[in-house]
């Protein structure tokens, strides 16, 4: 019985053992595979590249700024930052400096936004965000402010952003009762207000004709009287 105690024992010794080898073998095969980031800061990315490939790593210049202490064409910042651990295959993400800003920031307000776009490239800029507002009396795509401003100065990204006008909210009108009037007065009534006469259909009699004539009384209408409508809706009728 002891002698069997003690295989057991010993098992379950052994078994520890190589649950013990097996993390620490996964521990350095993980950390075997991990580098420490370079420091790419003030390097042209094309040297940055072949020292992030000599180390199993990539580099994506990912924006350009600018600055007044970077020359223009070396490495602003980047992440992960240098030392940093992390595996073989890491994209390393960096900013790329413009140097001193030279470029005039052109005035866009009150363009419409495809003269802006175009004014802006022009200049070597860029379209960043675009935003959008409704105001009244504003013609639809008109630009309404800009960021940043024009001829400002100390601009970091060569990126102009737009806030852009809204086209205006269709005008609403309350939907009047038709109920009772001939099919030809409120078709000019309707188009008078900027509505349109949807489907009309004859009320179901004993009379075999299936058209409609403009001297038929309204008796249903769709929207009902008193729904809201928007220019341009139709309305529908059912005539006698």
């Amino acid at each position: 019985m002891k002698s069997f105690f003690r295989l057991i024992l010993l098992a379950l010794g052994l078994l520890v053992v190589a649950l013990v080898s097996a993390l620490t073998a996964m521990r350095l095969a993980i950390h075997g595979h991990e580098v420490a980031v370079p420091d790419f800061v003030g390097k042209i990315p094309a040297a940055a590249r072949m020292i992030a490939e000599q180390s199993g790593l990539e580099i994506t210049v990912e924006r350009q700024y600018y600055s007044l202490t970077v020359p223009e064409g070396q490495i602003l910042s980047q992440l992960p930052p240098a030392g940093s651990q992390v595996r073989r295959g890491w994209q390393v993400r960096v900013a790329e400096s413009l140097g001193p800003q030279r470029v005039e920031i052109p005035n866009v307000m009150g363009q419409t936004e495809r003269v802006a776009n175009i004014n802006i490239r022009r200049r070597g800029l860029d379209v960043g965000g675009i935003a959008q507002m409704r105001l009244p009396d504003v013609p639809e795509g008109q630009i309404l402010s800009q960021a940043p401003p024009p001829n400002a100065s100390g601009v970091s990204a060569p990126k102009i952003s737009l806030l852009v006008a809204e086209p205006p909210l269709p005008q609403a009108l309350v939907m009047p009762t038709f109920i009772g009037q001939p099919l030809g007065s409120v078709t000019q009534t309707l188009q008078d207000a900027g509505l349109r006469v949807g489907t009309v259909t004859p009320a179901a009699t004993d009379d075999s004709s299936t058209t409609a004539s403009p001297a038929g009384l309204i008796v249903s209408q769709n929207p009902a009287a008193g729904e809201k409508v928007t220019v341009g809706a139709a309305v529908s009728f059912t005539v006698r």
